[in-house]
């Protein structure tokens, strides 16, 4: 019998923001650490966060991450108030922040959160530089889907 391996991709995320993928054209992605207070490390490692309305801001040089909702605990410290909507920084190196800030002005582009995940004991935030996608783009995204979709259908029923 054979051993199925782990997926490791799978098995290191935490949180994935699907929605922007469909809504953005992604450009240029970073990855960014997290300024995490103990409770919400915790909480990530249970899997208890959620990006689906996150975005990120860049001001004063730096860029902060503005509705990720990390739920605390039932058994969080009871002298810690727990803030889910909290502000989080994020931690770029100086030239990846240029990037951002020159990409974000051009009309039409923002910068949104892409995944939350582990790399070694660290949290990390992929975020990318992204322009908005028109009706018609989404329309042409989800046919070439359903198309690729078809295509595998076909061709694993003609191999067998």
């Amino acid at each position: 019998m054979a051993k199925q391996k782990k997926n490791k991709a799978n098995s290191n995320t935490i949180a994935l923001n699907k929605r922007a993928r469909h809504d953005y054209f992604i450009e240029k992605t970073f990855e960014a650490g997290l300024v995490l207070q103990g409770w919400e490390v915790k909480s990530l490692r249970a899997g208890k966060a959620n990006l689906a309305e996150s975005y990120v801001l860049l001001k004063d040089g730096e860029a902060w991450l503005f509705g990720c909702h990390i739920s605390p605990l039932l058994s969080a410290s009871t002298h810690i108030i727990a803030d889910p909507m909290r502000t989080r920084k994020l931690l770029l190196h100086d030239h990846e922040l240029a990037q951002l800030y020159r990409g974000a002005e051009q009309q039409g582009n923002t910068v949104v959160a892409l995944a939350l995940y582990w790399k070694k004991s660290l949290a990390k935030l992929e975020i990318g530089l992204a322009k908005g996608k028109k009706l018609h783009d989404k329309r042409a995204t989800e046919k070439e889907r359903e198309w690729n979709k078809t295509k595998e259908r076909i061709m694993k029923h003609n191999v067998s």
